[in-house]
């Protein structure tokens, strides 16, 4: 695979063809990468909110009233969209969910190991929550999260749209995130493009790689 040209043809799609659907397998390999997309000590402080019926992506309109209203229509059409969440705290039924996971999965070699695991993890999460800067701690995981999800549908010809553009009071409350510790952070439409995708056409435009990037 050729991850560059894979950079250089992604686009964001700005209108999405309602007849075509991912195909099945295709959307559990994205589950795929949802699920073990990396994170800091393994915190894995997300959620994930797949719509694929009419029904589920009109729940999601929620976040796409009023001054995000252009927004609507990316969810209507695309196959399926994907809330990315961030949890609101790290508790212990989250830290120890996630040590006995690890155990199950056989990391430890030793019951010493899982305890400098558990140990370590606590410790950048008791630090950031010291810092009083943990949510947006997690919303970083989260966006790690988003670039891994965003080349792993370029890599498969989907198309997709990363939509900071919404409501997140509002789409906390018509999902009822705030009562099972999450918040969304980010929404993510999924698809193929259709007519009025005006990006489609459009030459791709980055700042030149001198701008950016320094040798040392």
């Amino acid at each position: 695979m050729d991850i560059a040209q894979l950079a250089t043809a992604r686009k964001t799609c700005k209108a999405f063809d309602p007849n075509r659907k991912i195909p099945a397998e295709q959307v559990e390999q994205l589950r795929t990468l949802l699920r073990f997309a990396p994170s800091s000590v393994n915190s894995q402080p997300w959620h994930f909110i797949v719509a694929s019926t009419a029904a589920g992506k009109e729940r999601l309109t929620a976040g796409t009233q009023g001054t995000f209203a252009y927004n609507a229509p990316k969810v209507r059409n695309a196959s399926h969209v994907v809330v990315l969440c961030a949890r609101t705290d790290l508790d212990a039924t989250h830290l120890d969910a996630l040590v006995t996971q690890e155990e199950a999965d056989g990391r430890f070699a030793t019951p010493e190991a899982k305890q400098t695991q558990h140990n370590s993890r606590s410790f950048y999460v008791n630090l950031h929550r010291e810092r009083g800067d943990l949510g947006l701690w997690a919303e970083k995981q989260v966006y790690i999260v988003l670039g891994s999800l965003l080349n792993g549908a370029a890599a498969l010809g989907i198309d997709a749209c990363p939509m900071e553009g919404i409501d997140v009071a509002a789409l906390n409350a018509e999902l009822g995130l705030a009562e099972r510790g999450l918040s969304a952070v980010v929404m993510v439409a999924l698809g193929y493009s259709g007519d009025g995708d005006f990006n489609a056409a459009l030459p791709k435009s980055r700042l030149p790689a001198s701008a950016v990037i320094s040798e040392l």
